[in-house]
């Protein structure tokens, strides 16, 4: 049972499976995300969103340094 998305709560106290749950959600729907959204996702959760955006068909290799880490 997967459990719905809570409002106002940052990505960082969400548990790692609902943040790449959402992730395909939003790749599935077709959204417009530029290279620097897809690289953030790369960049934060690692091969578990990569593996997403390529099955999405998204992927290609200047995601890997589309955008400056800002830490």
């Amino acid at each position: 049972m997967s459990r719905k998305p809570r409002p106002g709560v940052s990505h960082r106290q969400r548990p790692l499976d609902e943040r790449l749950q959402r992730l395909a959600r939003q790749l599935a729907a077709g959204a417009a995300m530029s290279d620097a959204v897809l690289a953030q996702w790369i960049r934060r959760y690692g091969e578990p969103a990569r593996a997403l955006i390529r099955q999405h068909g998204r992927y290609h290799a200047g995601l890997e340094n589309a955008a400056p880490r800002h830490d």
